[in-house]
């Protein structure tokens, strides 16, 4: 049995009465909400102009576009584009830069955050604590050419101070760091935790912030060291936070961030730098195949959909909590 008052249900389980929030009819949610509603407009204002109504422009790659004809008046190719590029060899070779380079992140700049978030919490100086949390932040407000001006600079072989400090103090031959496959991998690697890894820690502060203290103090009174508490209660408190990060960091592997590659990438590393963005960037627009790599930029985004899905079922199986 069950007595409705306001939006509780009075349930009588096992004998005892306990509360439950009925569900509201759509209607009466929306009255209640309508001003957080409001907030979330301009939100939802902005994906429909800028994510769903372009949209519509993936029907070129299905097309022989003309920008004189327009998306309407151009005439259908079907299939034509989508053949060409499982064809080719360069769309092979992007799709493996990307994918590889994506996965040096996974491992590499993906843990970073929740390394430094880790170790600012266990900062017991706050002014230390702030200073540290300054100076990890800043890189993230200086844009990628600038970032990149001072990469190139640095590692330049004739005038970087890198080279320098390996000539002068070990007798190093200077090494062309952006110039050599092995060694450009390693830098951008290095240059995109240096440029993101402050930024992203603030989400990791958050979420131990939520970890109740007396977990901890229990831990000390049973006896566990600062590892044994990061282990067993830190790490859990992160475990939500991770997963849905993990998901949509996997869910843009087929996408690397280009200004930071167009901005460090050059003809002697192109077997190793030259991913989908810069294809696309490089073939559409500077070489007006727009059907072409319309068609390339729809497989990245149906391989997009099938890993956020895939990983999120699988987070979701190993006990986790999914994005959806």
């Amino acid at each position: 049995m069950s007595t409705r008052s306001g939006e509780l249900n009075t349930v009588i389980i096992d004998g005892a009465p306990v509360l439950r929030p009925r569900k509201l009819p759509l209607k009466t949610r929306l009255y209640r909400d309508r001003y957080l509603l409001m907030l979330l407009l301009p939100v939802l204002v902005f994906y429909v102009i800028f994510r769903y109504v372009p949209m519509y422009g993936l029907v070129i790659a299905f097309k022989d576009f003309r920008l004189v004809d327009g998306i309407l008046g151009s005439q259908w190719a079907g299939l034509t584009h989508i053949e060409r590029m499982f064809r080719s060899e360069h769309f092979f070779r992007i799709v493996r830069n990307t994918v590889l380079l994506n996965v040096y992140q996974l491992l590499f700049q993906f843990p970073a955050p929740i390394v430094l978030a880790i170790l600012i919490n266990e900062m017991r100086s706050k002014t230390l604590k702030r200073g540290v949390q300054s100076l990890l932040y800043v890189p993230h407000f200086i844009s990628w050419v600038v970032m990149g001006g001072i990469i190139i600079t640095i590692l330049s072989p004739s005038t970087g101070i890198v080279n320098r400090i390996l000539t002068q103090n070990f007798g190093i031959r200077p090494i062309f760091f952006l110039a050599d496959r092995t060694w450009w991998v390693i830098v951008f690697i290095f240059s995109g935790i240096w440029k993101s890894a402050g930024w992203g820690t603030i989400l990791y502060l958050a979420a131990i912030t939520n970890i109740d203290p007396q977990l901890y103090e229990a831990a000390i009174i049973d006896g566990a060291g600062k590892f044994r508490q990061i282990w067993h209660i830190t790490l859990p408190g992160l475990s939500t936070t991770i997963g849905i990060l993990l998901i949509l960091n996997v869910g843009g592997f087929m996408e690397v961030n280009f200004e930071q590659i167009f901005i460090l990438q050059n003809q002697a590393v192109m077997r190793v730098a030259d991913v989908i963005p810069t294809f696309v960037y490089r073939a559409g627009l500077l070489g007006a195949q727009f059907s072409y790599t319309t068609a390339v930029g729809f497989f990245q985004s149906i391989v997009g959909l099938i890993l956020i899905w895939s990983t999120n079922r699988i987070i979701k199986a190993l006990g986790g909590s999914g994005l959806f």
